[in-house]
């Protein structure tokens, strides 16, 4: 991944929160492309749009309106084109029914979204030089929520 261009899409729906987000990738030492999109319904359509690349990574907040992030999660993994698609649920929710649905539904890693900016540019940077680890039958509880 050392050249590579990793394309990455976040889906949240606060407009802050995706601000912050591009900010700290264009911070970091890693060549990104950073997408972004405001609810369930728009990521969906987004990632079914056949001119769009699939992103190597999805970031996914669980609260977002008119499809949340578990509804989206379920729908990423039941589809041929998506199932294999990596996802970071990226929440401000750190309660134990929230990981452990996101777990079960197939997610691969879980944030909770860090208050301190320089916490979020490493938890960031971590979870694109781990993501690809915690795939298929590499997913436990151990290594699912992402800790910096």
């Amino acid at each position: 991944m050392e050249n590579k261009i990793i394309n990455i899409l976040l889906a949240d729906d606060d407009e802050s929160d995706r601000f912050i987000f591009i900010e700290a990738f264009t911070e970091l030492k890693i060549k990104s492309n950073v997408e972004t999109v405001k609810n369930g319904v728009e990521l969906m359509s987004w990632l079914e749009d056949e001119k769009q690349q699939l992103p190597h990574l999805l970031f996914l907040d669980l609260n977002m309106p008119k499809k949340n992030g578990i509804q989206c999660l379920k729908e990423i993994r039941s589809s041929q084109k998506l199932k294999d698609l990596s996802v970071v649920i990226y929440s401000t929710s750190n309660s134990a029914k929230d990981i452990e649905e996101s777990f079960i539904n197939g997610a691969n890693i879980y944030i909770h979204k860090p208050a301190d900016y320089t916490v979020l540019k490493n938890v960031l940077e971590k979870a694109v030089t781990t993501a690809y680890q915690y795939r298929g039958d590499g997913m436990n509880r151990e290594n699912f929520i992402l800790k910096i």
